[in-house]
């Protein structure tokens, strides 16, 4: 009706989901993502995870935390759960899909490589590092999700560059291979993975520090732009 709307500019949009079940990642899912550190195609998704006490909005700060010199960015098409599922057939995987947003896997490198064991959790989930938004896309609504533009910037300096067509693994495969290991639920978070450009492989490398503004955009499913204190 038109009635009943509130502008944009006074409002603070949150995460789509704010507080899912489970936020599951995957690690080097894109060609070109291995190629700049110079690792093997992985033979089977590499899975990991994020808590969602890490989830923020999608123009919300980025916490630097004060134990970490090396933050970096990830922009990630996220893929959000919509029908329960087990053991799900990668034929009808899409099918349990609800739709997709736009993620930042913000990442202590420091933490993720050489702290903690080398165990990636506590370098992947400190408060606010899963930025997330702006919105739900319906899977109906995307024309193809395997040929998407995704972007990120840096204080307007385009870091990353490149399309989801390079998915090693795409999201159906995704969503049948995580269903043999635990039961996906309405509100689940698949961040699919990060193409090259990331902050750590460039030489020299470049962190994150506060004052950043790091945006990521992904084709049809809108942009996200959150700044570093």
């Amino acid at each position: 009706s038109g009635q009943h709307r509130v502008p944009r500019a006074t409002a603070q949009l949150l995460a789509p989901v704010g507080d899912p079940e489970k936020v599951i990642c995957v690690g080097l899912n894109y060609h070109d993502h291995c190629q700049e550190q110079g690792v093997k195609v992985p033979k089977e998704p590499v899975i990991f995870s994020k808590f969602p006490s890490s989830i923020t909005g999608p123009f919300d700060d980025i916490v630097h935390p004060q134990d970490t010199s090396e933050l970096d960015w990830e922009v990630e098409l996220a893929a959000i759960i919509g029908k329960r599922g087990r053991h799900i057939e990668e034929a009808v995987a899409l099918e349990h899909v609800l739709g997709f947003t736009v993620a930042n896997d913000v990442s202590a490198r420091d933490w993720q490589m050489r702290r903690n064991g080398r165990q990636w959790l506590l370098g992947k989930t400190f408060d606010t590092f899963c930025p997330l938004g702006p919105a739900i896309v319906t899977r109906e609504a995307v024309a193809d999700v395997h040929n998407l533009w995704i972007r990120c910037s840096v204080n307007g300096r385009r870091m990353q560059d490149s399309n989801t067509r390079h998915l090693i693994f795409g999201v159906p495969t995704l969503v049948a291979w995580v269903s043999r290991f635990m039961t996906l639920v309405p509100g689940d978070i698949l961040l699919t993975g990060t193409p090259a450009g990331v902050g750590v492989f460039r030489k020299p490398p470049v962190f994150l520090k506060p004052g950043d503004e790091v945006q990521c955009e992904i084709e049809e499913l809108g942009t996200i732009c959150n700044r570093v204190v």
